[in-house]
């Protein structure tokens, strides 16, 4: 990877032309746009058309199908995803005609610099969610905020939003340090734990990129963090600048739950900081960890001066984002659920879930999600995957990489009492179709295609019923 010596806010000016290789991934438009607002000539190639091909060509902007160094042009700069290598035709042409590159973190860093708010969120797991909630909060109060979310919300039709307010608010990952290229004004840490570990060493290793990313804040910031999770403890300690803490179980934290009951597995609770109530919230998403991501959001919100009341309307709204405990339809008296849960701690969230919204059966369908994960956390999937009554296993979803270090769902299967490991998606559909009876709750589980899974089964229902 090249990274410039000359600082992205150089070229971030009206009237210099950008390519975005990979234009037409979620992150990537977004910035396209976002560029385009700013006033640069942005311009940019995908490997396949697509609706966000086609969308991004009627704001006027050029996007080529293939790479191709012919696709640079007179361009200032190239910008581009991860998934792009130093060997692809438009980066190796750019290094050799002395065309700055730069990767997707660096340029939204280089952004946010613009805004007086950057809300930062972050952790190994529920960020879109309280990315999601963060965005329903902020909207309800009329903030108009720019917002990068790395899933789709029906509030935005998508995964991201262009404002004219002052307040960009971005789901903010950890893999690669990616995070370590934004300028937070506000940090918020949900959790960490131990994940990425084709990357990280180990969790110290993943501790102290978080405190690195909380260190960015500046003075006048704030510093959010999970009070309840050793881990978020740990990546705050030895900060000179003050945390603000949310929390659960530790009733000393800046902001707490207060006077909480459930109805049918969504949580209601008053959101209580420094004693005081803040916002009354009646959740219309279930588990009793969306009571933390909330409380992350309220503490974001109420550092930045929003009345609580935007917090409670704003969540009056949000019936959850994309791929989050997502009802896909029913079959054969079935409810079937959908989920992007790929750790063990979102799992155990996700199942503990399941098990309070009064179903005779959780089956669970999951797809891993790469190979180096499911090696190193092993032991932890095949303890969580036991909470369902019924477990079956789509092959690894290999996202990255090659199997080198000889996993597959077969051994995860194995480790997990009564589990099946299914040869292709059509063998595991039609497990679920033979299974599948009234009271039952079927979740579709995983980072990568199982959600066509849960489709395909709706589909086949809605078919038998015409």
């Amino acid at each position: 990877m090249m990274h410039p010596a000359a600082d992205i806010r150089t070229l971030l000016q009206p009237g210099k032309r950008v390519h975005l290789a990979g234009i037409g991934g979620v992150s990537m438009c977004a910035l396209a746009e976002v560029l385009q607002g700013m006033g640069l000539v942005v311009q940019g190639s995908d490997m396949t058309d697509s609706d966000t091909v086609r969308h991004l060509r009627s704001l006027g902007m050029e996007v080529a199908i293939g790479h191709s160094a012919e696709n640079l042009k007179n361009c200032d700069a190239v910008i581009r995803t991860a998934a792009i290598h130093d060997g692809n035709p438009e980066i190796a042409g750019a290094i050799a005609r002395g065309i700055p590159v730069y990767e997707r973190a660096q340029a939204w860093g280089g952004i946010m610099r613009s805004y007086r708010n950057a809300l930062c969120i972050s952790g190994t797991h529920g960020k879109t969610t309280t990315t999601s909630m963060a965005t329903h909060i902020f909207m309800a109060a009329q903030k108009d905020p720019t917002v990068m979310i790395g899933g789709t919300l029906p509030l935005l039709h998508g995964g991201y939003r262009v404002g004219q307010g002052d307040t960009i608010i971005l789901e903010s990952c950890e893999y690669c340090n990616s995070f370590l290229n934004f300028f937070p004004t506000v940090a918020v840490i949900l959790n960490v734990e131990e994940d990425h570990l084709d990357f990280f060493k180990d969790l110290a290793d993943i501790e102290h990129s978080f405190h690195a990313f909380a260190d960015l804040v500046p003075q006048r910031g704030y510093i959010i963090s999970n009070a309840d999770d050793a881990g978020a403890r740990d990546s705050v300690k030895g900060l000179q600048h003050p945390v603000f803490t949310f929390a659960v179980q530790d009733r000393t934290a800046d902001c707490v739950a207060d006077n909480v009951s459930f109805f049918d597995g969504c949580p209601v609770f008053d959101v209580v900081i420094h004693g005081e109530v803040y916002a009354h919230v009646e959740l219309k998403i279930p588990g009793k960890h969306n009571i933390l991501n909330t409380l992350a959001a309220a503490s974001a919100a109420y550092v930045l001066g929003l009345p609580g009341e935007a917090v409670s309307r704003g969540l009056e709204t949000f019936h959850g984002a994309g791929r989050r405990m997502e009802h896909k339809g029913t079959y054969h008296g079935a409810e079937v659920y959908d989920d992007y849960a790929h750790h063990p701690g979102e799992l155990h969230a996700l199942l503990t879930t399941a098990r309070t919204m009064g179903y005779q059966r959780v089956i669970c369908a999951f797809q891993p999600h790469t190979y180096s994960r499911t090696k190193a956390l092993f032991s932890e999937f095949a303890a969580v995957l036991q909470q369902a009554d019924v477990t079956f296993l789509a092959e690894i979803f290999a996202a990255r990489g090659k199997n080198e270090v000889g996993i597959s769902s077969q051994d995860l299967a194995a480790a997990v009492p009564g589990a099946r490991a299914a040869k292709n998606f059509d063998q595991l559909t039609q497990w679920l179709y033979d299974l599948a009876r009234p009271g039952d709750l079927i979740l579709t589980v995983g980072a990568g295609d199982i959600y066509t899974v849960g489709e395909e089964l709706v589909r086949r229902g809605q078919m038998e019923s015409t």
